[in-house]
């Protein structure tokens, strides 16, 4: 979970929190990726795939980029013992006082059982839908990295909650470690001046969705909520910011639907853009049907811009009637209703992005101490 030459948006917040990290401690990043056969039917189609060359590199982190070997759905019961496998001679070499593993499953498995055979302990953090959206096998595979774990870092408090509920995670075991946001990057700004850099008229309104093409993102509700609304506003726009498996599905029924010319789609861009863009529109909308603690909605509101969002997950933790408007996931009824209010408001953007001031260092410092407190248990015991 990093980014990478196809999906530059993948895995950020990992990125920022080892970047950080690597400031604090000795870090060596393991970048494990699948490697599936080289057929079109055994490709995945539930995320976009591409191959890592060995020697990628990422920007303030030392990277071993490296891969394993697996198939769609059926070696799924194996993925966490073979990444394992090709996991432990990297970390031995490098000699841990601590693994810190990110995705339970396989990641965290795979790290478990490494630092199990080393005899150093092991922190397992969860982004969301490791947690929430999990079926069949998976949830067994998760329910033993999480027994194994000598702790458990979650993303919401909703999360913690999950994991000890659905998971039987120890309560003293769990803890809420927030995401946090380049301060640098995500800060209140000219709408004006963001909007004459990207072209966009000055008098338009815009609204704009940052996250992957996918089915639980809400991107279909979203559609049908816009269509709505478009037909009301002609100064209205959809900005589409992202990429996934489902964007020729969702291009085609942009077409069908006669809205070409109002949903611009930049694509996957860096965070530098992303930002220019949340400033240039007037809100961001996430109607996903799980999160964890969604990025996108902290870096809107860092931005100063209102959030209209499903209350899943930990969203509910970053709005409130001040910075925007919550509503239920798949119901494009009130979607709609809630852009239109939003759209409609007068917000205090400088008062939406005073609020929000969690850097990156500051998680960085959070999972250094829970790791310090569990090599500290370890050698004691």
């Amino acid at each position: 979970m990093l980014p990478v030459p196809h999906d530059q948006t993948r895995g950020r917040y990992i990125h920022e929190t080892a970047r950080s990290l690597a400031r604090l401690a000795d870090v060596k990043v393991f970048f494990q990726t699948m490697r599936y056969p080289d057929v079109p039917l055994l490709r995945p189609r539930s995320f976009i795939y591409g191959e890592v060359e060995r020697g990628y590199t990422l920007d303030g982190i030392d990277v071993d980029a490296f891969d394993y070997p697996a198939l769609p759905v059926i070696s799924r019961v194996l993925n966490g013992h073979v990444a394992g496998w090709v996991l432990k001679p990297r970390v031995q070499a490098f000699r841990p006082d601590v693994v810190l593993a990110y995705w339970v499953y396989p990641d965290g498995y795979a790290a478990v059982r490494v630092a199990r055979a080393l005899g150093v302990p092991c922190v397992v953090g969860a982004l969301g839908s490791d947690i929430h959206v999990r079926s069949g096998i998976n949830v067994v595979m998760t329910r033993k990295t999480i027994a194994s774990a000598d702790a458990l870092l979650t993303v919401s408090e909703a999360m913690r909650r999950a994991s000890i509920r659905d998971y039987g995670a120890l309560p003293e075991r769990v803890h809420t470690i927030v995401n946090g946001f380049n301060t640098s990057v995500f800060r209140p700004g000219s709408q004006l001046e963001a909007r004459r850099e990207l072209g966009l008229a000055e008098d338009g309104r815009y609204m704009v969705f940052v996250g992957r093409f996918v089915e639980a993102k809400g991107v279909l509700e979203l559609l049908d909520a816009f269509s709505q609304l478009a037909a009301q506003d002609p100064k209205l726009r959809l900005v589409l910011i992202g990429d996934g498996v489902m964007r020729d599905a969702l291009m085609a029924r942009v077409a069908a639907s006669g809205l070409s010319e109002r949903v611009l789609v930049p694509g996957g861009v860096p965070p530098l853009e992303v930002a220019r863009w949340i400033r240039a529109c007037d809100l961001l909308t996430l109607p996903s049907w799980s999160e964890g603690y969604p990025n996108a909605v902290v870096e809107s509101v860092a931005c100063g811009r209102p959030v209209v969002a499903t209350d899943v997950g930990g969203t509910a933790e970053i709005v409130d009637e001040r910075n925007g408007i919550l509503v239920p996931p798949r119901d494009v009824e009130r979607l709609r209703t809630a852009l239109r209010e939003a759209l409609d408001r007068q917000w205090d953007h400088e008062g939406i992005a005073e609020r929000m001031r969690r850097t990156w260092d500051d998680v960085a410092v959070e999972t250094l101490q829970v790791c310090e407190s569990v090599v500290a248990l370890r050698r004691k015991t």
